[in-house]
């Protein structure tokens, strides 16, 4: 028990710590969330410690992330996959609903595996592996610049600290003050609007162990079985009107725009986002997303400065990746780095140069696949999106042609660690 309490004790005097003034690292991660920590981890599991900064005084996650079979084997490289598997049920089929015409038909499910876990248990236990001292906690990026003489990366935090790193990798979302230093171009925004949340069912739910996705005319609504209790889901519509700012600051008024979304479905779907948990309720004004043509006509990288997950590869969620390509990006980014950048001893960062070489070699791995999944997720956004019947069939045309294995994403491996 004593020991407990004094972990407890060290944990929290971790995340206090006053960090002003000036200090150096070799390896600074800008984000705590999913890429962040899971970066953090791959590095620390090649012997490389690191310091993640977020912004926030806790983790931050909310709502739940579909982890199809390629997440699951990057998070086996991890060392977490086993934990995972005990929070969250495999959905095991699917199937569209079309309230207009009344159309039922299956959504094919690879053989493999896919199941929803809740951001909180992810985060958390990516968390949990890492060395006490890792995470800083109200740690608020201002500015990243390049050092003019060494060239090495610099940051200035919101508490005065000047952090001096010889690595930086952002992991700071889609609006990545990290990408911005890169000369990536700002994402693309999507007219869609979405909400995400969860419902408790203390009996149990009756939607087994299939995802559901029902339409009627522009909203569509997706249901997806997490445990025999737990339900995670989500509204999609497009973008109506200018108030969708005021509507994310108030979960009272997403409340309202979730059960007037849903006012014409079916009872089971009314009953569950009136049940929801409040706490848990997300709502996005835009879908924001990184073109394939961005993704192709950009580096990522300035010096010894790289990124990762969303701040990487943005994308819309219509085939659920991003969360599993950021777990693809962190084992990719720490195999690269401990083969091309570590000398001497376990974790002795090497030159600059050889980090560089690390870094270009990670990129040139990741945008093969990422080109696939941008473009793949981006032409179902445009079908989602449009209301043009010229430029939907256009979509479906390039989605026959181009993406006819409707599975080929998640068979994908990303290797070792």
């Amino acid at each position: 028990m004593h020991k407990k309490q004094t972990r407890s004790k060290q944990k929290q005097m971790v995340k206090d710590m006053d960090m002003a003034g000036d200090r150096r690292e070799d390896v600074v991660i800008v984000g705590g969330g999913i890429s962040g920590l899971a970066t953090a981890l791959a590095l620390y599991r090649k012997g490389i410690r690191s310091l993640v900064l977020e912004k926030s005084k806790t983790l931050q996650a909310t709502g739940g992330i579909i982890v199809h079979s390629n997440g699951w084997r990057a998070l086996e490289q991890l060392g977490v996959a086993s934990y995972l598997r005990q929070t969250a049920d495999p959905i095991l089929s699917g199937q569209f609903s079309s309230l207009d015409n009344g159309k039922q038909e299956e959504i094919p499910i690879w053989k493999e595996e896919m199941r929803c876990v809740r951001r909180t248990d992810l985060v958390n236990i990516l968390a949990q592996n890492l060395p006490l001292e890792t995470v800083r906690y109200g740690c608020n990026v201002l500015s990243i610049e390049l050092d003019p003489v060494t060239s090495y990366p610099v940051l200035q935090l919101q508490n005065g600290t000047t952090l001096n790193a010889k690595v930086v990798i952002g992991c700071d979302g889609v609006n990545s003050k990290i990408t911005n230093l890169t000369g990536a171009k700002a994402p693309n925004r999507l007219n869609v609007i979405g909400v995400r949340s969860f419902t408790i069912y203390p009996n149990g739910h009756k939607f087994g162990s299939e995802f559901k996705m029902i339409r009627k005319g522009d909203v569509t609504v997706g249901v997806i079985p997490m445990t025999t209790n737990q339900v995670h889901w989500f509204i999609t519509r497009k973008y109506l009107s200018q108030e969708g700012f005021k509507i994310s600051k108030s979960p009272k008024l997403i409340m309202n725009f979730s059960t007037e979304s849903v006012k014409d479905f079916p009872s089971s779907v009314k009953e569950m986002v009136n049940n929801c948990w409040l706490e848990c309720l997300h709502f996005s004004e835009y879908i924001k997303y990184r073109s394939p043509w961005n993704i192709l006509c950009t580096h990522f990288r300035v010096g010894t400065v790289t990124v990762a997950g969303d701040a990487l590869h943005a994308m819309t969620p219509f085939i659920a990746q991003g969360g599993s390509a950021a777990l693809e990006d962190a084992v990719v980014l720490a195999r690269c780095f401990a083969r091309k950048a570590v000398v001497g001893g376990p974790g002795e960062i090497g030159s600059k140069l050889m980090v560089e070489k690390a870094f270009d070699e990670y990129l040139k791995e990741r945008k093969t696949r990422l080109l696939r999944l941008t473009f793949e997720s981006t032409l179902l956004g445009k079908m989602e999106e449009t209301s043009s019947k010229l430029i939907k069939l256009l979509c479906i045309v390039l989605m026959v042609v181009l993406f006819r294995d409707l599975f080929a994403h998640t068979r994908y491996d990303c290797g070792k660690l």
